[in-house]
């Protein structure tokens, strides 16, 4: 595991930090760039809000972490200018802006605002972030929980995120109204998302938020490791067994979509838990480390660590492949910056457990 984490290590620091501060920001508007080619080229014109946001906490962690480079600077700097331009005038956040800073896609949406949240925590900035808490009373669901906006509004990935976002003020020495939030995700997550037969959790509900089925019935075996890895901290931080427990079935749930032969985790599942897409996004390969590690599972995180390697192999060092078919080629498109946040909190999660090994 430690020569994993010291590969893994020298990549961050020495190639996928600097490509992303430089090339990955736009020295025109300051803002982080979409994507870049395998090369290291900018690729796509727009901003969007879950980009600049989830860049600048890359960026801002790196800095706490002691990572050498001006990442601090650059985290505030993009952020500052983002907060300018994408501010709506109820404070919260358009979705999406033109390379001008005009807004696009003036939608507030849940998602992007719980990365908002996420960025804000680690760049101490505890007004806004209360801002933006109170502007979600707009998403608030009679069923309890948030609802997103556009046309899928009971999903569990925004409200997995809102979660993240408010473990990380709690741990920032938050006010108590985000631990009151983790509380009630954590137990609409343990009472309502997971299904008690099978420990998985779903994507899409109800308005009751009861599980959909059939091809509504979609598993994804990402979301149940990063479900894993945030339901483990919570429960350890409550003193809560069954939460242990339920993250433990989750990533029991996600490894049925674990391909040996390619040392990959699959995109989706059905609610029976077989195979519904072969394809392997990115992600999931980091949420599965993520959780391995977590849960001390040596043995899947080795297979994790290496599975996830051969996304990295590009010719821009820094860059990554997002998408590997079923029959283990990748599809030869840029790099998105969305995955970065993914990658740095994998690669945190290795070598931090690596140096307490």
């Amino acid at each position: 595991m430690s020569a994993a984490a010291a590969w893994y290590d020298g990549w961050l620091r020495e190639a996928a930090l600097p490509l992303w501060a430089g090339a990955g920001v736009d020295p025109d508007n300051g803002g982080f760039r979409e994507a870049l080619t395998w090369a290291g080229a900018p690729h796509d014109p727009r901003y969007r809000t879950r980009v600049q946001a989830r860049q600048a906490f890359v960026y801002a962690t790196a800095a706490a972490d002691g990572i050498a480079g001006p990442w601090r600077a650059v985290a505030e700097k993009a952020f500052d200018r983002f907060v300018g331009r994408a501010r709506r005038e109820d404070r919260m956040f358009a979705a999406v802006l033109a390379p001008d800073g005009t807004p696009t896609d003036r939608t507030a949406y849940l998602y992007e605002h719980a990365f908002v949240l996420l960025a804000a925590a680690a760049l101490g900035r505890e007004g806004l972030a209360r801002e933006v808490r109170q502007g979600l009373d707009v998403f608030r669901h009679a069923a309890g929980g948030f609802r997103e906006a556009g046309d899928r509004p009971f999903q569990a990935n925004a409200l997995m995120h809102l979660f993240e976002a408010a473990l990380a003020w709690e741990a920032a020495g938050g006010d108590v109204a985000w631990a009151a939030m983790t509380d009630e995700l954590a137990e609409l997550a343990l009472g309502r998302f997971i299904d008690p037969a099978t420990g998985a959790l779903s994507e899409f509900f109800d308005p009751e938020w009861r599980r959909l089925a059939g091809e509504r019935g979609l598993i994804e075996p990402g979301h149940q490791f990063e479900w894993a890895w945030l339901l483990d901290r919570w429960g350890a931080a409550r003193g809560r067994a069954d939460a242990g427990a339920a993250a433990r079935r989750l990533f029991d749930c996600g490894r049925r979509g674990f391909d040996a032969g390619r040392n990959v985790a699959v995109d989706a599942l059905t609610d029976n838990l077989a195979v519904r897409d072969g394809g392997a996004r990115l992600w999931p390969q980091t949420e599965h480390l993520k959780a391995a590690l977590a849960l001390g599972d040596e043995a899947a995180a080795l297979e994790g660590a290496n599975g996830l390697a051969a996304y990295l192999d590009t010719p821009a060092r820094g860059a990554w492949r997002e998408r590997m078919r079923a029959d283990g080629t990748f599809v030869e498109e840029p790099s998105p910056a969305t995955s970065f946040y993914h990658l740095f909190l994998a690669v945190r999660e290795l070598t931090r457990l690596a140096g307490e090994a």
